[in-house]
């Protein structure tokens, strides 16, 4: 992936969540396409983004945007990720795709409320089918540090997937981006960091944290 990396596709480009990958990616040298249902409006973001970050950014809508990626990001809120996926489904054949999608139900949103079956994410990869590799990470990331381009992003990320190759690229692309990822097990256990979403709201209300309490996973002597 150094030397010939990968395009990804960020579907929900134009949101905090997804603005936040894709700059951070464009700015280490992946080409990006920003995705969104609006193509004028993935067009209007690329441009910005490619003059804020110097890289390889174009807008497309979303079906446009998930064909032309090598690799595809899910970043939208969860009332639209299945939606979402059936609609780009036809372009999503033997590539990963990245859901960031976390469970929230407003207005009670720092209050853990998983969807029947545990996982959000994991019901996606039912219904989507073995050919499609789909991995769970970047729940836990705060938006704001992601867009702060000259910071580091103080938290690690765990990765969760049934493929574990498939998480390994994640977890690649997650340290391209100056994170460390943590292999988390199946999608089953990507339950556990959607819940622990909601935990860090609580936290960040509580305590006042402006740019998002995050996780540290300790213990592992390769990431001291």
């Amino acid at each position: 992936m150094a030397d010939s990396k990968a395009v990804i596709a960020v579907l929900g480009g134009t949101g905090h969540e997804g603005a936040g990958l894709a700059a951070r990616w464009a700015k280490a040298g992946f080409p990006v396409v920003i995705g969104s249902r609006d193509a004028g409006r993935a067009a209007d973001a690329a441009a910005e983004m490619a003059t804020r970050t110097g890289g390889n950014v174009r807008g497309l809508a979303n079906a446009d945007a998930a064909a032309a990626g090598e690799i595809v990001v899910l970043a939208v809120p969860y009332t639209g990720q299945q939606a979402l996926a059936e609609e780009v489904r036809a372009h999503l054949g033997d590539k990963i795709l990245i859901d960031v999608t976390v469970p929230l139900v407003p207005p009670k949103v720092a209050r853990v409320q998983l969807p029947e079956g545990g996982s959000a994410v994991e019901a996606l990869q039912k219904k989507l089918g073995e050919s499609v590799r789909v991995v769970a990470a970047f729940q836990n990331v705060s938006a704001h540090q992601l867009a702060d381009l000259d910071s580091d992003v103080n938290c690690d990320v765990l990765v969760a997937g049934d493929d574990v190759d498939a998480r390994e690229v994640v977890c690649q692309l997650a340290k391209a981006i100056g994170i460390t990822a943590i292999h988390a097990g199946p999608l089953a256990n990507s339950a556990a960091a959607e819940a622990l979403t909601s935990v860090l709201i609580a936290i960040n209300k509580r305590y006042k944290v402006a740019d998002g309490a995050g996780i540290r996973i300790t213990g592992i002597p390769d990431l001291a």
